[in-house]
């Protein structure tokens, strides 16, 4: 009985481990409406040199995101609903990590992916949807009448915020197409470090705590691997040669070796390493050698044979 309630619980614990991680595959659930512009007189300009509507959509993930197969969904007027379907195919539809992706709301989808069969009306409040292919809504945003002025957008006060506001009715306040809402222009963790550490000493005395600190435990490391090979060296030339007794292996220096030894061992394998011995050829090839004949080169001609005698 016992074995049959642990073989459920693991199958249980199986089931929920497989139903977790496909819903963290779903990173389409990390797409969100991120900034939208209705009346663009002399903003950003599409790949037409057009100034459109447009529609940003930002992937809050760490991982990509592909837009394709989803639906954008708007709607000026109740019951007027339109839906653009992404298509497949384009590779410019998977939105990298932490980036934005722009859809221009012009109503002429033959002039590519990005371009929607919907347009934004500027006099009403337009609803806009996002959907996984699913049709399950993942965002969504009504931007009200009469908020935007001309090249004025209706955006996250930063990337995936929960607060919307007015972008383009101030300097500081400027609209971003495909680009951050908030542009961060100092580092919070470095000003609170000047703060409290202005001339350095406390990072000085860290780092040079951490490079002593590593230096220490790789004296000790090494220094108890060292003494482990020693005594396991010892050990098995005690065992080779038959004996038990620690302190005559000691006084017959089983198991060590002169330094001699080991700087040639090491010789060698830096020279074998580096390739410092020549590589003799094992093939031998003789060539035969014509030259000319001359009697001054003649061998019967030399003193070695007996003179003849007249």
């Amino acid at each position: 009985m016992k074995k049959i309630n642990i073989g459920i619980f693991l199958s249980l614990a199986l089931v929920l481990g497989f139903c977790s991680s496909c819903k963290e595959q779903k990173s389409n659930a990390k797409l969100f409406l991120n900034e939208v512009l209705i009346e663009n007189e002399s903003n950003f300009q599409d790949d037409y040199g057009l100034h459109s509507a447009w529609i940003e959509i930002f992937n809050k993930s760490y991982g990509s995101a592909n837009l394709a197969g989803c639906y954008l969904k708007c709607s000026s007027q109740p019951g007027d609903t339109v839906t653009y379907f992404i298509p497949k195919g384009d590779i410019l539809t998977l939105v990298k990590p932490r980036q934005h992706a722009l859809f221009w709301a012009d109503g002429e989808p033959n002039r590519g992916t990005f371009h929607t069969n919907f347009t934004l009306n500027a006099a009403n409040a337009n609803w806009i949807g996002l959907y996984d292919s699913g049709k399950k809504l993942m965002d969504e945003i009504t931007i009200p009448a009469g908020i935007l002025k001309a090249n004025q957008s209706y955006a996250r006060v930063s990337d995936a915020s929960e607060e919307w506001e007015v972008k383009g009715a101030s300097e500081d306040k400027y609209v971003t197409p495909s680009t951050n809402n908030k542009t961060l222009d100092s580092n919070a963790k470095m000003e609170k470090f000047e703060e409290h550490d202005e001339v350095g000493i406390g990072m000085a005395i860290s780092a040079m705590s951490v490079v002593f600190c590593g230096l220490l435990l790789l004296f000790l490391s090494f220094k108890v691997v060292g003494k482990v090979s020693v005594s396991l060296s010892a050990r098995n030339a005690m065992k080779a040669k038959g004996i038990t007794d620690k302190q005559e292996a000691k006084e017959k220096q089983l198991g060590q070796a002169p330094g001699e030894v080991f700087a040639a061992i090491a010789m060698a394998m830096h020279e074998f390493q580096s390739d410092v011995h020549d590589v003799e050829d094992t093939v031998l090839t003789i060539t035969r050698v014509k030259r000319s004949y001359s009697p001054w080169s003649s061998k019967i001609y030399t003193l070695r044979e007996t003179p003849h005698k007249k």
